[in-house]
C-alpha cells in the first residue's frame, strides 16, 4: 500500500454529479481527485434530459457543445393511453424561452457522460478510472479520505478535508452507514431495450419523450435517440410484470408491447437490437446528506422513480450546489456538516415536489386531464414540474391534485448528521 499526497477534494464517481462538482471546484483552483470504478465511455440508462439541466450545463460551459452534438432535440413530453390515444404534448416553450431552457436533448449516456468527464479533465481535475473505492478513512468520527484499489490490485490511501460521494445508485455511503431509506410506495421494476428504425412522430414532436400507459399504472418510456435508435422500456410493479410466472426480461417486454397500441405501432416497423435490461427497487433516499468531512451528491443522496426523467437534472443541479458549498467550506476552512443544511433543504424541496407528482401519476384515480379540466391553471404548473423547475412553491397545485388523489407527506430525511454518537455505525 502506498499513501498519496493530500488533495483539496476527493470525489467518488465520475458520473454527472461527480463530473459537475469536480469541474466547478477545479475551476476555482482546488486540487481535485475523482475516483471512478469503471472505464469511460460506459453504458448507462437515464437518457432523457429535462429543460432545467440547461443552467448546470451553462455553468459548465457545455451549451454550445450540446447544441453542436448529434443528440436529438426534445421540446415536450406526451402521455398515451393503452388504447393509443395521445394527450396534447406538454411543450416546454409554453412556459420558457424557446431558444434556451425550453429545448433540451435525448442523449446517449455513454457519450454525454464522456463529455462531462472530458470537460472536468480539461479544467484540471485528476481522474483515476478503473479504481474502486473500498472504504472511507476516518479519524474519530471525521472522514479524512478513502482507501481505493486500482485495476492492477494496488491499494492506495487518498486524503482530503472533504470527500464527495457521487457514487450514483450504488449509494456507497448510504448503504455502508445504514442511511438508505426506501420510499414507502415507489418500488417498481423496469425492463428495457433498444430499437433501430422504429417510428417517430413528425416535426417538432420527433424528439418528444412519450409516456405510454399499460394496465395497473405501469408505463412505457419511448425516447428517440440519434443514429435512428429508440430507447424503450416498461416500468410497473413486479407482481404485475411477472404475472403468470413470466420471469425473462425479453418475455416480459414482448408481452407488455401488446398492452399499448401506440407502442405496438411505433415499434412494429423497427428492429430490436442489443440485450434486454432489468432493474428493480431503485427508489431510495439517504437519511443524511453529510457528516463531518463527507457530502452526498446526486443519486447517492436520492433517486426517484424514472417516470419524469428527473435523475440527471437532480445530479447536475446537486453537483453545482455541492461545488459552491464545498468551495465556500474550503475558503472558510470549515467542513462541519451543519454548513450543508441549506444544500440539504434545497435539494429535498426539489425531490419532494417531483415525488408528489410521481405519487399522483401512479394512483389509478389520477389523470392530468381531469385536474386541468377543473383547474386550467394547473397545466402551467405541471409543465413547470415536468421541466425540472422543482424549487418553487407548488402548494396550490398540490391542493388541487389532492382533491383527486392523496399525496404523500415529505419524508423527514436529508439533513446533515451532526450528532456524533450515531456515527458508530460506519463502514
Amino acid at each position: 500500500m502506498k499513501t498519496n499526497s493530500h488533495y483539496d477534494v476527493l470525489i467518488i464517481g465520475a458520473g454527472p454529479a461527480g463530473s459537475t462538482a469536480s469541474a466547478l471546484l477545479s475551476e476555482q483552483g482546488h486540487r481535485v481527485l475523482v475516483l471512478e470504478r469503471e472505464k469511460f465511455p460506459r453504458y448507462h440508462i437515464g437518457e432523457s434530459l429535462l429543460p432545467f439541466t440547461y443552467q448546470p450545463l451553462q455553468r459548465l460551459g457545455l451549451i454550445d457543445r450540446m447544441k453542436k452534438s448529434a443528440f436529438v432535440k426534445k421540446y415536450s413530453v406526451q402521455f398515451v393511453s393503452p388504447s393509443g390515444r395521445a394527450s396534447l404534448p406538454f411543450y416546454f416553450f409554453n412556459r420558457y424561452d424557446r431558444n434556451s431552457v425550453a429545448q433540451t436533448w435525448q442523449v446517449l449516456r455513454s457519450e454525454f457522460d464522456q463529455m462531462l468527464l472530458d470537460n472536468t479533465r480539461a479544467k484540471g481535475t485528476e481522474v483515476k478510472e478503473e479504481t474502486t473505492v473500498k472504504e472511507l478513512l476516518r479519524e474519530g468520527h471525521r472522514v479524512t479520505g478513502v482507501r481505493a484499489q486500482s485495476k492492477d490490485g494496488q491499494v492506495t490511501d487518498y486524503h482530503a478535508p472533504i470527500t464527495l460521494d457521487c457514487s450514483g445508485k450504488e449509494a456507497f455511503t448510504a448503504v455502508r452507514n445504514h442511511w438508505r431509506v426506501k420510499d414507502p410506495y415507489l418500488n417498481k421494476i423496469a425492463v428495457w431495450t433498444y430499437y433501430q428504425g422504429a417510428k417517430r412522430d413528425e416535426g417538432i414532436d420527433e424528439g418528444a419523450t412519450t409516456v405510454a400507459y399499460v394496465p395497473e399504472k405501469g408505463w412505457f418510456w419511448y425516447i428517440p435517440q440519434h443514429n435512428d435508435m429508440v430507447s424503450v422500456g416498461v416500468v410497473a410493479e413486479g407482481k404485475y410484470l411477472t404475472r403468470d410466472g413470466v420471469k425473462s426480461p425479453e418475455e416480459i417486454f414482448k408481452r407488455e408491447i401488446e398492452q399499448n397500441q401506440w407502442i405496438k405501432q411505433h415499434l412494429a416497423i423497427g428492429r430490436q437490437t442489443g440485450q434486454y435490461f432489468l432493474t428493480s427497487e431503485y427508489t431510495h433516499h439517504a437519511r443524511h446528506c453529510a457528516s463531518d468531512g463527507l457530502l452526498l451528491v446526486g443519486d447517492a443522496f436520492a433517486f426517484l422513480d424514472p417516470v419524469f426523467s428527473s435523475g440527471v437534472m437532480l445530479a447536475l443541479k446537486s453537483g453545482v450546489l455541492a461545488a459552491d458549498a464545498v468551495n465556500q467550506a474550503i475558503v472558510e476552512r470549515d467542513f462541519s456538516p451543519q454548513r450543508f443544511s441549506g444544500y440539504a433543504t434545497f435539494m429535498r424541496q426539489g425531490v419532494e415536489n417531483m415525488r408528489k407528482l410521481v405519487y399522483a401519476f401512479y394512483n389509478p384515480d389520477f389523470s392530468f386531464g381531469k385536474v386541468i379540466k377543473k383547474y386550467p391553471a394547473a397545466a402551467g404548473m405541471i409543465t413547470d414540474c415536468l421541466s425540472g423547475d422543482v424549487n418553487k412553491d407548488f402548494s396550490q397545485l398540490w391542493q388541487w391534485i389532492s382533491e383527486f388523489v392523496p399525496l404523500p407527506d415529505d419524508l423527514p430525511v436529508g439533513q446533515p448528521l451532526t450528532s456524533e454518537p450515531s456515527l458508530a455505525r460506519t463502514a
